[in-house]
């Protein structure tokens, strides 16, 4: 017989000296996503991976429904062994805590009141509870909404402007990669009455990923390689998302000039917004300096020193944003810069992130922190 000698060590503490030294053991949450077979939904799937207190316990499909995850995304065959679902709401409240909706717009307002009922924490990445007036969104999206009452609960996922709002909520509609991008570098200027706000022009570019994972004949290779489009010309469906937020931060009504264009790259986003400056007195360095002290406790924007502009591939595969500021004073206007991913911070980063501080957890927790470079 061998015998093995344990050695005891006389300092290690109970467990309940553990919880003390490191705050109380959380327990795992379980999560669902519905639309999980689209590009928003396995971004979902890798990232939860990472996560230390969330557990996928149903992935829910319509015309996937029966196939192992796995066969549709092979790389992620060593992590996850989940069958695709059928939508079956019932089931999900029973066996989830938390339902991310990734879904075309115009059905998640079908889902969200009944998991809501059940006492989910529900994360909508459609455009469906965005809006906190119904009819701005039925004149751009359309549908026939009987979910008033619930969507007047529902809460605007910018976590760097609504971050209160959020901890509170049970129900967030989470913004889309545009508005992301162009508000987070709109909101120093509009809040704080730095520029006229009839000036506003926003120039954005995204990668080809932003259309969505089914076959579109502009997003083929053969169509978008090599070329620079612009689309949804003063009639994008994100111009009112963008005008309803500048408008509370502003506290008056406000439209903006909105035009897109896809870029022959599959990710990302860059948005350069143009506003004429109320004081012509102020120089890039000022606004540096109003850009960094406004987001001083958000974690996930890194606002550059000035001089310097962000690419997008700084920012792929991550849940940041870059920001950069400059004042052309020969048109006393401001320029800014903002990039992000648009699959990640656009999209389900910024719902985890979100879902973070409605748990009560860190903001950063489980998300990228660093970006696919090159």
């Amino acid at each position: 017989m061998v015998r093995v000698k344990v050695w005891y060590n006389p300092y290690t503490p109970p467990l309940n000296a553990l919880s003390d030294c490191f705050g109380p053991m959380t327990e795992t949450v379980t999560v669902g996503i519905i639309g999980a077979s689209g590009y928003g939904g396995v971004q979902l799937v890798r990232l939860l991976q990472d996560h230390p207190h969330l557990k996928i316990t149903y992935l829910a499909g319509d015309s996937s429904a029966g196939k192992s995850f796995t066969d549709l995304y092979p790389h992620l065959h060593n992590r996850v062994d989940l069958k695709i679902e059928p939508i079956d709401l019932d089931a999900i409240a029973d066996r989830c805590q938390v339902v991310f909706l990734s879904l075309p717009n115009n059905l998640a307002y079908g889902m969200a009141p009944a998991l809501v009922a059940k006492g989910c924490k529900v994360l909508d990445l459609s455009a469906d509870y965005r809006f906190a007036d119904l009819s701005v969104y039925q004149a751009w999206y359309g549908g026939d909404r009987q979910d008033a009452e619930v969507a007047a609960t529902a809460v605007y996922g910018l976590p760097e402007v609504y971050r209160d709002k959020i901890a509170q909520a049970q129900l967030v509609g989470c913004p889309g990669c545009y508005p992301t991008a162009t508000l987070l570098a709109l909101s120093p200027l509009v809040k704080q009455g730095l520029i006229d706000l009839e000036s506003i022009v926003i120039d954005a570019k995204s990668g080809a990923s932003g259309g969505g994972r089914k076959a579109k004949t502009n997003l083929l290779l053969a169509e978008a390689s090599s070329s620079v489009g612009a689309y949804g010309v003063a009639r994008h469906r994100h111009t009112p998302e963008i005008e309803q937020i500048c408008s509370d931060l502003s506290g008056q009504p406000v439209l903006v000039q909105f035009t897109p264009h896809l870029m022959p790259m599959v990710r990302g986003i860059l948005s350069t917004v143009y506003a004429k400056l109320r004081d012509p007195g102020l120089v890039s360095e000022d606004l540096v300096t109003v850009y960094k002290a406004f987001y001083r406790n958000a974690p996930w924007v890194n606002v550059l020193p000035h001089g310097i502009y962000p690419q997008t591939k700084w920012s792929c595969g991550s849940n940041l944003c870059y920001i950069s500021v400059e004042v052309d004073p020969r048109t006393q206007r401001v320029i800014v810069l903002s990039t992000i991913d648009n699959m990640i911070k656009g999209q389900s980063g910024q719902a985890v992130q979100c879902l973070n501080l409605m748990m009560g957890w860190e903001e950063t927790l489980g998300l990228p922190k660093l970006c696919f470079y090159p």
